[in-house]
């Protein structure tokens, strides 16, 4: 039978680590990588677990890792994410295994171990979609979709954030590419955030695994969102070099007519400071019953129960 696991380097509080590895041992995964970017108290949790492998990525291991380098340890956490999923896949015993972050919840229709044996054996990685939290209260959580097809979801976009919709791509903060599960075995590959690089070209013979979504929970809530903004903005995915994200994939142009959301977001500190900030989150990011009929229009409105909380009790003596 088809086994399968994941991979991730994780810097955030100990709750939302072992919530992470819980609810994908839930789901059947065979090993789950943990790469601790800092010290932790989940750790030990962990480490007691059979099924998870805990590495605590400090200066001896960024020597052992990278003996000739100058900077042992890469600079960007980007850089470190690539090197630890690299690490994790050349020792794994499992098949597949998926590259994701602390704050995405594989949340498959049917089992995972399913899903992945019937891919035909020319599959090399499957891609996994993106689906974004929205902030509000409730049993459920909701979350947004987007169109797959560029072109609809461009026309798509503005009618459902009026005002900040032209300057996003389907409406996301974060990526729309999506995550991949890769098979295992393969030699001298890249195993990077979105895609998979080898010497025959990327994502060699790419199949979308239609029956699973990637939960994002990227703004859970505002103070969350304000919590990681500053951070985002100058390391993550809001950082000024990215490519404005209503320009297709692969363009580069610094359009001054589609600012990237570092710009979009400085202009919003500029004018108003949090209340700008604000209103562009309450837009986009809350649970609104106005966003939530618009996305429902659309056919991108998701609503789930998680209990990421309870799979920490079900697994972990804490």
């Amino acid at each position: 039978m088809t086994t399968w696991g994941i991979v991730a380097t994780v810097k955030a509080e100990p709750d939302t680590i072992l919530e992470f590895a819980a609810h994908h041992l839930e789901l059947g995964a065979d090993e789950v990588n943990i790469y601790l970017d800092a010290p932790s108290d989940a750790k030990d949790v962990l480490a007691a677990h059979p099924k998870v492998n805990v590495l605590q990525c400090d200066d001896k291991y960024w020597k052992m890792r990278r003996p000739k380098e100058t900077h042992q340890r890469p600079p960007m956490h980007q850089g470190r994410q690539f090197a630890n999923a690299k690490w994790a896949y050349i020792h794994t015993s499992v098949d597949w295994l998926a590259h994701i972050d602390v704050d995405e919840f594989l949340w498959p229709k049917t089992d995972i171990r399913i899903q992945l044996d019937d891919l035909p054996s020319d599959c090399l990685c499957a891609r996994i979609r993106p689906i974004e939290a929205l902030s509000g209260d409730g049993e459920e959580t909701h979350f947004k979709a987007c169109s797959e097809n560029w072109m609809q979801r461009l026309d798509e976009t503005p009618k459902i954030y009026p005002e900040f919709g032209p300057y996003l791509n389907g409406g996301f903060l974060s990526h729309v590419a999506g995550k991949l599960f890769v098979r295992t075995g393969l030699q001298d590959i890249k195993f990077k955030i979105h895609n998979l690089e080898t010497p025959s070209g990327n994502n060699p013979g790419e199949v979308l695994l239609e029956n699973t979504e990637l939960l994002h929970m990227h703004a859970k809530s505002w103070e969350d969102w304000l919590k990681t903004y500053q951070y985002r903005k100058t390391m993550g995915s809001y950082r000024e070099e990215l490519a404005p994200p209503i320009q297709p994939p692969g363009v580069r142009e610094n359009d001054p007519d589609a600012p990237n959301l570092h710009r979009l977001f400085l202009a919003l500190e500029d004018a108003g400071g949090d209340t700008g900030l604000r209103q562009f989150f309450n837009e986009v990011c809350a649970a609104t019953p106005e966003l939530l009929q618009r996305l429902r229009t659309y056919g991108h409105l998701r609503s789930y129960k998680t209990d990421f909380a309870g799979a920490v009790l079900r697994h972990f003596k804490t």
